[in-house]
């Protein structure tokens, strides 16, 4: 039953904040104990709650339920779709000071705010490189453990970054949303269009630095330094 006098007796004897449920007291307890006891069986990531648990498989299974009904983009929380809702309805009332931009969501101005101030507050402990944003060291921290929690649920194949696993779930989805305007071919995703389109302009933007030779692929740059790699090892 959900208390609706407003009455919150339930007070942490560590912080002081007040609770109208015990149950939420004991959960908000994790907080200061450092206790996760809900753990994820395919990365070994552990949550203080229940429902984060829930939330972070959906990264394994690539569920995403709450669904946009205006451009129809899928999201796998309920916030997720809600912070996304305000690019339709325009509303972004945090506004940076320094250069007028601005933002749906508080935080994101927060972190905006360390472009200015040039402020990197999360630093990495192995070899020191430090980030704006946690986010970032979070995926920089894969580097050093060799940790890919983004698996895809069709063949096992792992992934450092979720958005590697969007990109690899289109060969099973047989999804090419990328099309080439002037043969109309299509292609998973845009890494390989760009490179395709090469072909078209003549662009070869990867230019040997020992003859000049240009390439329009970057391992077709490196092929040929192989060459010159083997005339240095074994000059005439």
């Amino acid at each position: 039953m959900r208390n609706h006098t407003g009455k919150k007796p339930f007070t942490c004897q560590q912080c002081g904040k007040s609770f109208s449920r015990k149950g939420t007291l004991n959960r908000h307890m994790g907080i200061h104990t450092g206790e996760k006891p809900f753990s994820c069986q395919q990365c070994g990531k552990s949550f203080m709650h229940k429902i984060d648990l829930e939330r972070h498989m959906r990264i394994h299974t690539g569920e995403s339920p709450f669904t946009c009904q205006q451009c129809g983009k899928f999201f796998t929380c309920k916030s997720g779709l809600e912070r996304h809702m305000k690019i339709h309805t325009g509303e972004s009332p945090f506004t940076c000071q320094r250069c007028g931009k601005s933002f749906t969501e508080k935080g994101t101005l927060n972190r905006h705010m360390r472009i200015h101030t040039g402020e990197k507050p999360f630093s990495c402990q192995l070899c020191r490189k430090s980030f704006t944003h946690k986010i970032d060291l979070e995926r920089h921290m894969r580097i050093h453990t060799g940790e890919k929690p983004y698996t895809c649920c069709q063949c096992g194949k792992s992934f450092c970054q979720l958005g590697n696993l969007r990109v690899h779930m289109r060969i099973h989805n047989r999804e090419n949303p990328f099309i080439c305007h002037q043969c109309g071919r299509r292609f998973n995703h845009k890494g390989s269009i760009n490179r395709h389109m090469r072909t078209h302009t003549g662009e070869r933007p990867y230019i040997c630095p020992h003859c000049g030779k240009s390439f329009n692929q970057q391992g077709n740059l490196k092929v040929h330094m192989e060459i010159h790699t083997r005339a240095m090892d074994h000059p005439v």
